[in-house]
Formats: structure tokens, C-alpha cells, sequence
């Protein structure tokens, strides 16, 4: 409650009360918005990002609620005196256990006034419940009121009050008090001095607040947006990491590569790995062509479920397992049981899917077996159609499954097309995306090499907004 006359100006008049009505009417309309949008955040406290925003929402909610109360203030005027020593007000609202009116939005501005000539001071009702004061009790001088500081920011409330009476500075800055309940409550202070006639210092007013609640929101605030960043920073190593570890597992060949070295009849082979197009981790998708020591060569293609430097890793396991087993001869049913036992017997159990081919070039024989996994897609002439599959589960869910094998003849020209099943995105299930493959059949056909018909498929599929990695491998049967 300031005095009439101030260190460099006389007081304001108050603004009229219409305009603060309208200014209360659409502060509480925001408040209302705020509050909408923060009970719409998710609240299970599971991403970094929504705890930052969660907590942001509630940082507005209290200065917009702060903003309310002081402009109620301003429209209503200052709050009468605390009671006198004894006296109970008649008809005054109940008040709450630390002494705040029940509903009050005005508890925690307080006021006050210190006189320098008769040492005596003036404390608002507010400014007593916010120090936890007994109103009955009288207001604390300028010497006293350090008693109530905690003493690490007792020398900035004296050097704020020095500055203030010395070189009749503002006071603005905040300490920390101690309530006779033992709660610790941070009050911001602004203040002038009051000067007499003859320009001599004769009080100080000054303006108390409880930031308490939102000191705690801003601090929430830079804790989740801590938070925040190293979630970032740890997902971007992540990322890298399990980037770096599929980029080093993964076949080391770019562009075609034909398969075996040596003699007619080999594969022209061609493949890439498409990252997700919504930056999420890397996936355990991966993609294989091998040339086994009897002349014949192998190709995969699978998918480990799950993201990140985990399932990278699994994925680098289950493929150098699938590697030496097939170097060792296994056949491809064979290999499918033995990465199933592989993956039930790890500790972190995983769930895979697979299709593995031999190519026998001697007869152009394609020898496939598959773990829950989308067929391969043959093209013969233009015009594709998806191998009808042999028995098999999901690598990792059931122990001592069994796993059939396919064979299928093919001729010169044949293009064979595996692929993990976020190659093709959208609505329809597998059978639109086999569909929108096969489509592609005219144009696969005139493609000359296995590198322009992967060209075909990336620029069908590889630009689209896909929610996972994927890994596509074209092979084409040479004459």
C-alpha cells in the first residue's frame, strides 16, 4: 500500500473498474483454454516431450491465476486491516488450516509500510498469512524482519532494504522465509522509498508475493526440459549407434552385385535398406546374399521386432547365426528351427520374422523356407504373382517349432523380389500391399538389371511416409 507520494512520482489513480472487469473476464477465458489443453496432455509420465509440455501448462496456470487475482485486487482495493488482538471478524470467510480464507485468490499478494521516524510498522492481512504470521501479532520492523529469512539469503534482504533507505533504489528481488510451521515459502519484494518534504527518507513501502508454487512450476519446467534434451540426446546416440551397427552387419555391397562369381546362370542381385520417414529408431530389418562353398547362394531377408541399439544388435546375432549355419550346409527349413531355438533360448526374448532362400544355379532351383514372413514375389514376363508359403511361425514364439520348405523352378529373365513388410505402407493389410507390388510387374520386366528394377520399387515406395524401416532385395535369373 503505497503512501501519496513516492521517491519520484505521485501515485497513480486506479483504472476504472470496467476496464479491469474485461481484463479478469479474458484472463479467466485463457486460464479456461490453458486448463483444457492441460487435461488433454497425456498423464502417464512416459515421454520426456509430454512431461515438458504437461508441466509448461501448469506454469501458465499459475501466473494466469496469479494475474487473476492481482487484477481482482486491483478492481476491489486494498484488504482490510487483520483483525485487533482478541476480535474475530463478524461474517468472515472460514479459514484453511494455515490460516488463507477459503476460495481466496488473493493470498499470496500482501503489502506494507515500515515508518523510519517512529519506527513503526504496517503489515496487510495477506501479508500475514503469506509469512504465517498470527494477525493479532504486530507487524515486524525493518530490524526484525530478517528473523524470519533463511539465513543463506538473510545479506540480500539486507543489502535490497540498505540500497533502498541509502540511494533510494527499487527493491525488487526474492529470499526465502521460514513459517513457525516449519515450511519454507520464497516471496518476491518490490518496493520504493517514501520520501518527506525535504527529500529525506521518511519509509519504505513495498509489495510481497508468494512464489512458492510457481517458482516449483518453473523449476518442474526446466527439469522436464532437462529431461527432454537428454532423452533427445540419448535417442540421436542411440540412433547412431544402431545405424552404425546395421551399416557394419549389413551386406557391404552397393549397387548389383551377381551371385555365384563364377559360371552361367547366376543371380543379378540388387538391395537397399529404406529408413522410416518419421525418424524413429533404427529397426532390426535387414537384408542378406550370400555365396555358400557349394556354388549355390543364399538370400534373406527379415525383421527383428522392436527399435533401437538392442534390437540392432539381436539383429547382427540372428544374422551371423544364419551365416555360419548355412556356410555349414543347413538347409532352409532347417535354418528357420535353429533361429527359432536360437531366439528362445536368449536371455531378452525376441520375436523375428524371416524367409530364406538356395538358389541352386545348376538347375535354377530356389529352395525358400519362411518364419512369418511375407513370400517372396516372382515375375515372369510382365506379370508377378506371390509363391504360395510352407509352415512356419514367428521366429521366438513357440519352442521346437517345425518349419517346411518350398521349391520352385525358375528361367532366365525370372525376377524375384523379398522384402520385410514396411516396404509397403497404408490402409489394406498384406494382401493390398502384395497388390500394389504386383502392379509393378510391366514396368519390373522391362527393367534390364536388378538395379533398375530396385530403382522401379524405391521410387513406388521408397519416398512414402513409412512408420518403419524396411529392406527390399530384387533378384533377377541371368540367361
Amino acid at each position: 500500500m503505497p503512501s501519496p507520494l513516492s521517491a519520484d512520482r505521485p501515485a497513480a489513480q486506479p483504472p476504472g473498474r470496467g476496464s479491469v472487469d474485461a481484463l479478469i473476464s479474458q484472463a479467466r477465458r485463457l486460464k479456461g483454454d490453458v486448463d483444457a489443453v492441460r487435461r488433454d496432455a497425456p498423464e502417464d509420465g512416459s515421454d520426456a516431450q509430454e512431461r515438458w509440455h504437461r508441466a509448461l501448462c501448469d506454469l501458465a496456470l499459475h501466473q494466469l491465476s496469479d494475474l487473476d487475482g492481482h487484477l481482482a485486487q486491483l478492481r476491489d482495493g486494498p484488504a482490510p486491516a487483520p483483525p485487533a488482538p482478541g476480535a474475530a471478524s463478524a461474517g468472515a470467510p472460514p479459514a484453511t488450516a494455515g490460516g488463507t480464507p477459503s476460495g481466496s485468490l488473493l493470498s499470496r499478494v500482501g503489502s506494507a509500510e515500515w515508518n523510519l521516524l517512529t519506527d513503526e510498522a504496517s503489515w496487510s492481512g495477506e501479508l500475514y498469512r503469506i509469512l504465517g504470521r498470527d494477525p493479532a501479532a504486530p507487524a515486524l520492523t525493518l530490524d526484525e524482519l530478517p528473523s524470519l529469512v533463511l539465513d543463506e539469503d538473510r545479506p540480500k534482504l539486507t543489502s535490497m532494504v540498505t540500497d533502498c533507505l541509502v540511494d533510494a533504489k527499487p527493491i525488487d528481488g526474492e529470499f526465502r522465509v521460514v513459517r513457525p510451521d516449519g515450511s519454507v515459502r520464497t516471496v518476491h519484494m518490490m518496493g520504493e522509498p517514501v520520501l518527506d518534504a525535504d527529500g529525506g527518507t521518511a519509509s519504505m513501502w513495498a509489495v510481497l508475493r508468494d512464489v512458492s508454487e510457481l517458482r516449483r512450476s518453473q523449476r518442474e519446467v526446466c527439469e522436464t526440459r532437462d529431461s527432454l534434451h537428454r532423452h533427445q540426446e540419448q535417442a540421436r546416440t542411440e540412433r547412431r549407434l544402431a545405424t552404425e551397427l546395421q551399416e557394419a552387419v549389413l551386406p557391404p555391397w552397393r549397387g548389383s552385385l551377381r551371385l555365384p562369381h563364377g559360371g552361367p546362370r547366376a543371380l543379378d542381385l540388387a538391395a537397399r535398406h529404406l529408413p522410416s520417414a518419421t525418424g524413429s529408431p533404427i529397426g532390426g530389418d535387414w537384408y542378406d546374399a550370400l555365396e555358400l562353398p557349394d556354388g549355390e547362394t543364399l538370400l534373406s531377408v527379415g525383421d527383428l521386432t522392436g527399435h533401437g541399439v538392442g534390437v540392432a544388435s539381436g539383429m547382427a546375432m540372428l544374422l551371423g547365426a544364419l551365416r555360419g549355419m548355412a556356410m555349414a550346409g543347413a538347409q532352409p527349413g532347417q535354418l528357420m528351427a535353429l533361429l527359432n531355438q536360437l531366439l528362445d533360448a536368449t536371455v531378452q526374448p525376441a520375436l523375428g520374422s524371416a524367409v530364406c532362400c538356395r538358389y541352386r544355379p545348376a538347375t535354377r532351383t530356389l529352395v525358400w523356407a519362411q518364419a512369418g514372413h511375407p513370400a517372396p514375389l516372382l515375375f515372369r514376363d510382365g506379370t508377378g504373382r506371390e509363391l504360395n508359403p510352407p509352415d512356419g511361425v514367428l521366429l521366438g514364439a513357440t519352442s521346437r517349432a517345425g518349419y517346411g520348405q518350398a521349391e520352385v523352378t525358375l528361367e532366365p529373365g525370372d525376377l524375384l523380389l523379398l522384402r520385410t513388410d514396411g516396404l509397403v505402407s497404408g490402409q489394406g493389410g498384406a494382401t493390398a500391399a502384395v497388390e500394389r507390388l504386383l502392379d509393378l510387374g510391366p514396368r519390373l520386366g522391362a527393367a534390364p538389371t536388378a538395379q533398375d528394377c530396385l530403382r522401379t520399387v524405391v521410387e513406388e515406395f521408397g519416398e512414402n511416409e513409412r512408420q518403419d524401416d524396411a529392406c527390399v532385395l530384387v533378384a533377377k535369373v541371368s540367361g
